[in-house]
């Protein structure tokens, strides 16, 4: 079975249809799902989602673009949550330089304050990256991100950057580029990574793999992440899906 590690139900394009898409998902080998909530609209949502379905797990935290928007009172209210029986990590985090919406040096201060934070109450961190690889691992070192570890969602960087992250704890999920014919960089992070640091993805309704491209994603479609990863790799299907699982479940603390 599979662990679609970062999926927004919560989104606004689920609204419609949303038991049609957690059945889909089911009829194509996904047992658990984790929610990611990113500002207080979502996070509400998620919390909705999580209370309702027992294989919905949560990812709380504060989005890098809506940064801007940050208060004390936003952080308490991430600590509170953090008490939550199905949160499991802290995110998603980190920097976004693609969309002009929060000054670096805002987005700064929250990445570095939700690291501290998860440090404090000791859950693993979800890291966004868009634009902006040497800033991220210059603040995950400095503020010691890797007493907690985490995941590099949706990873699409070079071997190399892969290693330095590996080497702070965390683990590199894949999400639909893996699938894109011209996603040269997350195929060749695919073949290297060792089997046990390994996680899947959709980041739905955002990024929908070949051959869905440019359509609405959903967790089915992580099926046809763990089949091109297997194809990468040059192993089976259900070897992908086992591992996969496992690594999530070891890193959210999952029996």
């Amino acid at each position: 079975m599979l662990f679609d590690t970062h999926v927004h139900l919560n989104d606004a394009a689920f609204n419609e249809d949303l038991e049609e898409v957690i059945k889909r998902a089911m009829e194509n080998d996904v047992s658990k799902m984790a929610v990611v909530g990113f500002n207080r609209p979502t996070i509400e949502r998620a919390l909705e989602l999580a209370e309702k379905y027992d294989f919905i797990y949560l990812i709380l935290g504060w989005h890098p673009t809506d940064a801007i928007d940050f208060t004390d009172a936003d952080l308490d209210y991430l600590r509170e949550l953090t008490k939550h029986p199905k949160m499991v990590a802290l995110g998603e985090m980190g920097l976004d330089y693609h969309w002009d919406t929060s000054p670096k040096e805002v987005q700064f201060e929250v990445f570095r304050k939700q690291i501290r934070l998860a440090r404090e109450v000791k859950l693993p961190i979800v890291i966004h990256n868009r634009e902006a690889t040497e800033d991220i691992i210059q603040i995950l070192k400095e503020e010691k991100a890797e007493e907690v570890g985490g995941i590099m969602h949706c990873f699409g960087e070079t071997v190399e950057v892969m290693e330095a992250c590996l080497a702070m704890n965390f683990y590199i999920s894949f999400g639909g580029t893996v699938t894109f014919k011209n996603a040269t960089l997350p195929k060749i992070a695919a073949e290297a990574i060792p089997i046990d640091r390994i996680l899947i993805e959709t980041d739905a309704p955002y990024l929908a793999p070949h051959p869905n491209r440019g359509k609405r994603n959903e967790p089915a479609y992580v099926k046809l992440v763990a089949e091109k990863i297997a194809e990468l790799k040059e192993m089976k299907y259900e070897e992908i899906a086992r591992a996969t699982m496992n690594n999530a479940e070891k890193l959210f603390c999952i029996n």
